[in-house]
């Protein structure tokens, strides 16, 4: 099976979708909906945008490859975000970042 069909039926079931609600919210049909996740059909570009934009994630992370692929889209829109800050803020907000993480880690650990 097709990596993007095994990524849409994961995301559509992450969200309790029916592939109905799936194609309402798309405007992709129910029909091709079920195809893409049997691997019977890969969607057009047009169509996984279509399908990106539903469930929130960027067409990288749709089809599973590129830089992006592990990175939903408001993920992305903050990393955007970050990369218009001067380097004073992007230090302040790498510090924070750096904190949280170390705490993370520590209560993984303490587990």
């Amino acid at each position: 099976m097709d990596k993007i069909a095994v990524i849409i039926a994961s995301l559509r079931k992450e969200k309790s979708w029916s592939q109905t609600d799936l194609a309402n919210e798309s405007k992709v049909s129910r029909e091709m909906v079920s195809k893409y996740e049997r691997g019977i059909a890969i969607p057009s570009v047009d169509a996984a945008k279509k399908i990106a934009d539903a469930f929130g994630v960027s067409l990288d992370y749709l089809v599973g490859e590129g830089i992006n692929a592990s990175f939903d889209k408001k993920t992305l829109q903050r990393l955007q975000a970050i990369e218009e800050m001067s380097s004073e803020f992007k230090t302040h907000l790498f510090s924070i970042i750096d904190s949280v993480i170390r705490d993370y880690k520590t209560q993984q650990a303490y587990k």
